[in-house]
């Protein structure tokens, strides 16, 4: 890590320039590829995917996506005069888009059933010959603006469907914007130094914007979800800042130190680099956990995340060195420049590392209060994470639809007016695909709608239609429940497991369940399978790289709770806020629905790697001290109070980034902003501050027990470069000692010699 930071110090303009020349590159290499960006949820070996191929297969004109036009009257018919004409001059419009194979409207024999019993409602379907990944925004635009021009008093004209919601997703740019300015207040605040606030902001955007412009070019590879994008710039800001937080501190450490504007950055990357490489390195193998579930459409969510961690990573530890080399002592304040060239600096450590002086300030008054209360303060926390918690257990997942979008948009109001004109079935209808081997088949599906009409959850039925080869058949099921509903999802359950079994008895008929619900339910359930598995994959993990750095057996383990704490109760604020909408509505995000079903593979990664990188920033300080003097106390003490600012600020600036992505206006973006900033919040201010460091009082010199047979078997691992051994340090101001009103036990065992040797990482 020295060699790479001597490296970009003495070229730094030539390291500027290639991430200029590697941002652009990619940049026109993304405009002229264009995106090309999935949103279905497909999970392999599942009825409703069977269906679906099926479909496709007998059926190829139904293939493409479905667009809705709704309008609806404030007095009167649909089926008056004016209305007529001003709808059907629309239709024949819509017929002419490009894309468009298709209008089938209400005003014909073909499309009485268009129009709702009150005749104040109706609605056309628009057929495009590809699916809605497949149709450009400017596409779906054109539709919306051919449909709204007849909008006017008294006519309300409304439009639905994937394409069409597209072209509502706003604010993404505005949401990074604010989270950046957020950020650079809380930088500007903790450095007091313009240049030094800059310097993280600038090192995110440009390794977030090379990952932006690199996902785009994926998605021609690989099947990478709408939502990949903004999730990775969310994860990446967040990161990213925090990343370079880090080294720039350690950098100011160093020049505070007396060190050149050289000597200090290479020895920010050389220390505070390595474990940045070890926190991203954790944070991408996390995410790259998700291609253990073996669905599609997580596996490029996780390439495209892990390459934005990746390349932060790679522009703090390259591009960073090389602009702190540029602005010399200007990352210290003018009031810090003004008191070192003075010599009114207080003592810091040459290789600027913690400062040998005894910690005091706020930080310490709160580390020796925890130290005098820690069963009071664990009880407390605890009882917090579990209050937080409990929403999880009500948790339903599912998919939401544009009936969860915001009460302003227009998929939300087309949504409506179908629910009430038609029914709530009518937003997402079953598909019935029946293979049909001989005559008693086809006849068995022809009964089959009658059947299905008596069955309880059913609001309608087609007849049943063929290929023309007769050997594949399909019925559509307008059920009397919303598509997300949990009837609707029992409703699927009765027709799998009781009505089609006994329809298909003894007549060589097979019929497989598909549709919007079923596909989502089948989804949802290949997930929930294989969760148990990635939880323990990606727990197990963490604890084997904690256990090699800390030698304890109490560190991992309690890092472990405290990440399953944390997940489980930030889960509670997201069921909350989106299933139970509380405050839904009130803050932009629509009408609550159930959660997304890889919403807690993918905040497990993600909060995995976070939780990671709080507790080796704070135990590796406490493990610091202990090794040095054997006393518990003192270590948990001294690790806080001197971890704790930092941590705080970190905190502070990806909260800042996580809530502001929900401007965004994607409900999805929001629920993992809402869900990674409240688990964020609860980690470094309830967790780390205060929960951790009870325990480890309570616990004492146990929690450096490490049994003497795996001691002589575990390679060593250090997360920073071993440091010149040190002299012992001083002891603590005595007021602190009254303070804390605590008694240090004496060490059981001899603690570590701090200049055994480690395998650095």
């Amino acid at each position: 890590m020295a060699v790479l930071a001597r490296w970009c110090l003495h070229r730094r303009l030539t390291v500027v320039l290639l991430w200029v020349a590697v941002l652009l590159g990619l940049t026109a290499a993304a405009a002229a590829a264009g995106s090309s960006y999935s949103h279905r949820y497909d999970a392999p070996h599942t009825e409703s995917g069977r269906a679906a191929a099926l479909l496709q297969e007998a059926f190829p004109g139904q293939a493409g996506d479905s667009e809705t036009i709704v309008w609806h009257t404030a007095h009167g018919s649909v089926r008056a005069a004016a209305v007529e004409q001003d709808m059907a001059r629309v239709l024949d419009h819509a017929r002419t888009l490009p894309g468009v194979t298709s209008v089938t409207g209400p005003y014909g024999a073909a499309g009485a059933d268009q129009v709702s019993r009150d005749g104040r409602t109706a609605y056309a379907t628009v057929d495009y010959a590809t699916d809605a990944d497949s149709i450009g925004r400017a596409q779906a635009q054109a539709l919306v603006d051919t449909a709204k021009a007849a909008d006017r008093p008294g006519l309300e004209v409304e439009l639905g469907g994937a394409a069409v919601g597209s072209t509502e997703s706003a604010g993404a740019h505005l949401s990074e914007a604010v989270g950046v300015a957020v950020a650079a207040v809380v930088l500007l605040v903790a450095f007091g130094s313009f240049a030094a606030m800059l310097l993280p902001i600038a090192t995110a955007l440009m390794g977030c914007g090379t990952a932006y412009m690199g996902t785009v070019l994926l998605g021609h590879g690989m099947t990478v979800a709408d939502f990949a994008p903004m999730l990775g710039m969310l994860i990446g800001l967040g990161v990213g800042i925090d990343y370079a937080l880090f080294l720039v501190t350690r950098h100011r450490r160093g020049l505070k130190a007396g060190l050149s504007v050289a000597a200090a950055a290479e020895q920010a990357v050389a220390t505070t680099g390595r474990a940045v490489v070890f926190a991203g390195g954790t944070v991408c193998t996390a995410l790259l956990g998700m291609l253990i579930l073996r669905l599609d459409f997580l596996n490029g969510v996780a390439v495209a995340s892990a390459l934005t961690v990746l390349l932060t990573v790679a522009a703090a530890v390259t591009l960073l060195p090389a602009l702190l080399g540029l602005i010399g002592m200007r990352a210290l304040s003018r009031r810090e420049r003004r008191a070192l060239a003075a010599g009114e600096e207080p003592p810091v450590r040459a290789d600027g590392g913690p400062q040998a002086a005894p910690p005091h300030g706020a930080a310490a008054r709160w580390s020796a209060f925890v130290e005098r209360h820690p069963r009071v303060l664990a009880g407390l926390a605890a009882a917090v994470m579990l209050v937080l918690a409990l929403p999880t257990f009500a948790l339903h997942l599912g998919t939401a639809d544009q009936g969860n979008d915001p009460a302003g948009s227009t998929t939300r109001k087309a949504y409506d007016l179908v629910a009430q004109g038609f029914g709530p079935g009518t937003n997402g209808p079953l598909t019935l695909v029946a293979s049909t081997s001989g005559a008693r088949a086809v006849v068995a599906l022809d009964d089959l709608p009658r059947t299905l009409r008596h069955t309880p959850g059913v609001a309608s039925v087609s007849a049943a239609a063929f290929d023309p080869s007769r050997t594949t058949g399909v019925v559509t099921v307008v059920p009397d429940s919303s598509p997300q509903s949990t009837a609707t999802s029992a409703l699927v359950r009765t027709l799998r497991d009781q009505v089609l079994p006994a329809a298909e008895h003894g007549t060589g008929l097979k019929v497989y369940v598909g549709g919007a619900t079923a596909s989502y339910d089948d989804f949802a359930g290949v997930v929930v399978g294989k969760l148990p598995l990635f939880v323990g994959c990606v727990v197990g993990l963490g604890c084997v790289l904690l256990l090699l750095a800390f030698r304890s057996i109490g560190v991992p383990v309690k890092a472990a709770v405290m990440n399953i704490a944390a997940v489980a109760s930030s889960f509670g604020v997201v069921t909350a806020i989106f299933q139970w909408g509380w405050g839904s509505e009130w803050l932009g995000l629509g009408r609550a629905g159930p959660i997304e079903p890889f919403l807690p593979v993918i905040m497990v990664s993600v909060l995995f790697g976070l939780s990671m990188d709080y507790q080796v920033f704070l135990v590796s300080r406490m493990y610091e001290e202990w090794r040095a003097t054997g006393d518990n106390c003192r270590a948990v003490r001294v690790g806080l109070a001197e971890t704790s600012r930092v941590i705080n600020s970190a905190a502070v600036i990806m909260i800042a980034v996580f809530l502001a992505f929900v401007l965004s206006g994607d409900r999805v973006i929001a629920m993992f902003g809402i869900g990674l900033a409240s688990a964020v919040a609860l980690d470094a201010f309830v967790l780390r501050t205060l929960l951790v460091p009870a325990l480890m009082h309570l616990l004492g010199p146990a929690n450096w027990w490490l049994p003497g047979w795996l001691e002589r078997r575990l390679p060593r691992l250090s997360i920073e470069a071993p440091r010149p051994a040190l002299p012992a340090p001083p002891p603590l101001d005595p007021a602190l000692d009254l303070l804390a009103g605590a008694r240090r036990p004496a060490a059981t065992g001899t603690p570590e010699d701090p200049a055994d040797r480690a395998v650095p990482v």
